[in-house]
């Protein structure tokens, strides 16, 4: 079994030194969904609810997340994001399903940053349509795929 990194060899936490690794091109793609009424599906599809333009605000979010996952995630590096991308598609007339895209060229990965940025932009959908459906449900925030790095490419099964 591999090591966790962020423990040393007593166990106590610690920020990854990244100092002597090569930098090299990295991306990561995370995704994530958010099911809810049809009701409130359709009104953020046409803009009519209470709080404006919903996914604009969410990609918006997202992008800004992607930037302060640092911040955000203990022991996680701050890093100088090349890109970021947030998009959505709609799997039926009661889910939204969101894609999120991070990518530099650096010392160490941007999986954190891809699935922050996707999991804010799923909360905002969630603050922003929630005066329609409390009960909407956000599952299924995830890697979907990585490359770069020691590890090379990664796709989710």
């Amino acid at each position: 079994m591999t090591a966790l990194t962020h423990l040393d060899e007593t166990g106590a936490a610690r920020m990854v030194d990244v100092g002597g690794k090569p930098q090299t091109a990295r991306s990561a793609t995370a995704a994530g969904r958010i099911t809810m009424s049809a009701e409130a599906l359709a009104a953020i599809r046409d803009g009519s609810g209470p709080k404006g333009d919903v996914l604009a605000a969410a990609r918006i979010a997202g992008i800004m997340a992607a930037k302060k996952t640092g911040e955000l995630i203990p022991l996680c590096h701050p890093l100088a994001l090349d890109t970021v991308s947030v998009d959505f598609s709609f799997a039926d007339d009661r889910t939204v399903e969101v894609s999120a895209r991070a990518a530099l060229t650096g010392k160490t990965g941007v999986e954190m940053e891809a699935m922050t940025a996707a999991a804010i932009a799923l909360l905002t959908i969630y603050d922003m349509a929630k005066a329609i459906d409390k009960g909407m449900v956000i599952d299924t925030v995830r890697l979907v795929e990585k490359t770069g790095g020691k590890s090379g490419a990664w796709r989710a099964p």
